[in-house]
């Protein structure tokens, strides 16, 4: 009696272990997209009244696999603009947009990411702190409405091609002209990587000039440090004829605990004939981030600009912050 008594309950016990690996739950197919860029900062001199708290951008959006390599994504942009005259927020639609991959092939529709600078900021690592230099001077557009592909060849070349409308993802269609790039991403050696890449903004309107960009980056990373320098040069600035400009960026960062590295950036802006004097520039910062966790990152920094107009230099402090998903 005891032995049919024991057999029963080992036999009901592999029944209820059965069950449970035949209810369980299924990986979810999807994954929430929240980012918050935040800072706290302070001029001195001349800027010292320029204090406070900043939410300078916010991601929002829904990633879903598809299954068999397609996968859609829709991420809001909330932030600040230029292109207004107060100071309330706007928000854009700046991803929307199907993707698939198949071996080594991938491929983008939509409102896309663009592939001018899009590795450089990767490589950058501090994009909450500071946009890469195409980004922060304004060479191109992070996202555009149009396709991409890109291909891996080996595992020492891989290059990618992209047409897209030319506006950005903050206006719709104004031109009949497409903004086609093509680059090329070299891996010599592990952790070496060397990336050129070329575009041609087409206006297809006879009052606006083509935009020309080229762009060269090498760079090294490895677990303890990571070094890179970028160069930049493009034509017709704002469509304007003969309104060129250049431009080189260098940044390293040095892990100094299992949560916390220092890191430092010159960038360098020069527009030919000084045509932009007002604007160019050499700009510097240096500062350490600290991982808090899994979601939320703290980055102190100093940062210093010089004007190439012979006005004042200018100093400021920031604290900033990062939380994502």
């Amino acid at each position: 009696m005891k032995k049919h008594l024991i057999l029963a309950g080992v036999l009901a016990c592999f029944g209820i272990s059965a069950k449970a690996q035949d209810t369980k739950i299924e990986e979810p197919k999807g994954k929430a997209i929240i980012q918050m860029f935040e800072n706290f900062h302070s001029g001195f001199g001349d800027n010292k009244n320029d204090i406070g708290f900043e939410l300078e951008r916010a991601y929002l959006g829904y990633e879903y696999n598809l299954g068999k390599g397609l996968s859609v994504k829709g991420v809001m942009d909330i932030g600040k603009s230029s292109d207004v005259s107060d100071l309330h927020r706007v928000a854009y639609m700046k991803n929307a947009l199907i993707q698939w991959k198949t071996g080594d092939l991938t491929l983008n529709g939509g409102l896309i990411s663009t592939t001018q600078f899009n590795f450089q900021e990767k490589f950058w690592g501090y994009r909450y702190v500071m946009k890469s230099f195409q980004d922060e001077y304004k060479f191109g557009s992070s996202a555009d409405l149009g396709i991409s592909a890109a291909y891996k060849f080996t595992d020492w070349l891989s290059a990618d091609a992209i047409i897209v409308n030319g506006e950005g993802y903050k206006k719709i269609q104004g031109n009949d002209g497409f903004n086609y790039g093509l680059g090329v991403t070299l891996t010599p050696l592990k952790g070496f990587q060397i990336r050129l890449y070329g575009g041609l903004n087409q206006k297809g309107d006879e009052t606006k000039k083509d935009i020309a960009n080229i762009a060269a980056f090498m760079g090294y990373k490895c677990d303890r440090f990571r070094v890179g320098a970028e160069y930049n040069y493009m034509t017709n600035t704002s469509d304007n004829d003969n309104a060129d400009q250049n431009g080189y960026s260098i940044f390293g960062s040095v892990k100094v605990a299992k949560f916390a590295d220092i890191y430092a950036r010159f960038d360098d802006l020069n527009s030919e004939n000084d045509w932009n004097i007002s604007k160019d520039e050499q700009a510097a910062i240096l500062g350490a981030q600290f991982k808090l966790g899994k979601y939320v990152k703290i980055a102190p920094n100093f940062r210093m600009s010089i004007p190439k107009d012979g006005s004042d230099n200018i100093y400021y402090a920031y604290i900033n912050c990062y939380f994502g998903l």
